[in-house]
């Protein structure tokens, strides 16, 4: 054999093994997209979702704690302001 048939030789038998290695990366990725798949499944099963009484209570909850506080916050710069004004 010449080197060129050598050389031939030898790349084809690399891009065989290049390809077999590169289908069993493909194959690999596939099954661990349908594995994180699969997972993903399973820990929305296992979530609790508030029912839509518990949200009502949480919404107003955030509410009216967001309106004590802004009340709270502006009569502090009421008061702030009216010392500073007598200064």
């Amino acid at each position: 054999m010449s080197k060129k048939e050598e050389k031939k030789k030898i790349s084809k038998e690399a891009k065989k093994e290049v390809s077999k290695s590169e289908k069993k990366s493909i194959k690999v990725k596939k099954e661990k997209k349908e594995n994180l798949f699969k997972q993903i499944k399973k820990e929305m099963q296992k979530v609790h979702f508030p029912s839509r009484s518990d949200m009502i209570k949480y919404s107003i909850a955030t509410i009216v704690f967001v309106v004590f506080f802004s009340l709270y916050f502006y009569v502090i710069e009421l008061v702030m302001a009216l010392v500073k004004s007598l200064i």
